[in-house]
C-alpha cells in the first residue's frame, strides 16, 4: 500500500492491482477491512491519519518510508506506476 496526503484535507490510497491474489486468503477480509477502516478514517481527518499511518511499527502494517515527494525516493518511484487507487465497491 501506498499512501499520499496531496493536501491537508485528502489521502490517497494506492495498492496493488492484484494484491487480492497476492495477499494469503485468510488474510484478506482483515486487509480488506482494514483498508474500508482507512479510508472512512481518512474521510474524518485525512492529516491525523497520515500522521499515524507515517509512524507504524507494530502489527500487520509498518511503514517503510516517509517523504515530501515521490523524487525523494527511486524505490518508490519504481512501484508507484503499478499501483491503482484503492476505491470501496
Amino acid at each position: 500500500m501506498l499512501v499520499f496526503r496531496p493536501t491537508d484535507n485528502n489521502l490517497q490510497l494506492l495498492v496493488h492491482p492484484k494484491f487480492r491474489t497476492i495477499v494469503q486468503e485468510e488474510d484478506l477480509v482483515y486487509i480488506e477491512t482494514l483498508l474500508m477502516d482507512l479510508f472512512e478514517r481518512a474521510e474524518r481527518g485525512a492529516a491525523t491519519l497520515f500522521k499515524q499511518i507515517s509512524s507504524l511499527g507494530v502489527g500487520p502494517l509498518v511503514t517503510q518510508e516517509v517523504g515530501t515527494s515521490l523524487l525523494e525516493s527511486p524505490s518508490v518511484q519504481k512501484i508507484y506506476s503499478q499501483f491503482i487507487e484503492y476505491k470501496i465497491s
